[in-house]
Formats: C-alpha cells, structure tokens, sequence
C-alpha cells in the first residue's frame, strides 16, 4: 500500500504495509535512525516522535496512520545550525548519560513545551512517562525548566 506524508517538512511517499509500526518505516525504509528501539509496546518511550506536533511511541504506531500527517523525528528538532530550546538545556545541564533514550525524550519534551509553556514539576512529570534506566530524571526536570525559560526569552 502506497503510504504518504511529510516528514521533517518534506513529502514522503513508499510502499509499505499500512500496519508496519513507524518505527521501522522511519529506521529500516527511511534511513532516520535518529528515532530508537527500546521495547516495542510503547512503554519506554524512546522511539517517540510528533505526529502533528504531538508526541506519539511510534513502535505501537501502525505506518498507515500516519497517511497523509506531519511526522517530525529528532533529525528535524533542530533549525539547521540553531538546536532547539531542549535540546540546549539538554546540553547545559549535562542530562544524558549512556544517551540511548535521549532522541525520545527529546521529543516528549518539545512536545510538551509546545502545549505547556511554563510546566510545572508535576506536570513535566505527568507528562514524561520515557524511561531513562540511567535515571537522569532531576537533570531531565531541571532542563525542561530551562528549555522554558529560553522559549519565553526568544
């Protein structure tokens, strides 16, 4: 089945199996290995990307639900050379240890951000449900207040 949409702002078109999980359209079709595996029952969260600006574990998301949607993975985060706000906090507040769940966590933060400019404690952790096994959840925490702040500054 012929499966279309625009991913990292640009037209996408392939033929896949509509209930192939995005995960693998975007890794094994698409060449973006940006976006991981982590459990594949959409758990973890480290295979999160924002289907129409929202965060979704795109390991349980069936590839032809996304026909004719805006995907964005963490490939596209970033605006050329300009990293996004997260991803700057990200880095000022050293948050990734082995780094390996980072991409979705990414992703769930932008996402939440985008909703809620001014979370506060409890509604970041409402809202990041990824896991982290190297549990970096304050660090996480204190960059999305960062990451905040440098949205309302721009």
């Amino acid at each position: 089945m012929a499966i279309s949409f625009r991913l990292n702002g640009k037209a996408v078109s392939l033929d896949v199996e509509p209930e192939m999980p995005l995960l693998w359209v975007l890794r094994d079709e698409l060449g973006l290995t940006g976006t991981k595996f982590g459990c594949g029952v959409a758990a973890c969260g480290a295979c999160t990307v924002h289907i129409d600006g929202e965060a979704v574990r795109s390991c349980s998301f069936q590839a032809g639900e996304a026909d004719g949607r805006e995907v964005t993975t963490i490939e596209a985060l970033a605006r050329g050379e300009r990293l996004h706000a997260v991803q700057q906090a990200w880095i000022k507040h050293q948050v990734p240890q082995c780094g390996y769940c980072q991409s979705g966590m990414l992703m769930a933060a932008a996402a939440l951000l985008a909703e809620n400019p001014s979370p506060s404690d409890d509604e970041i952790d409402e809202a990041m449900t990824n896991v982290c096994r190297c549990g970096t959840y304050n660090r996480v925490r204190a960059a999305i207040h960062d990451a905040a702040r440098l949205q309302r500054e721009a």
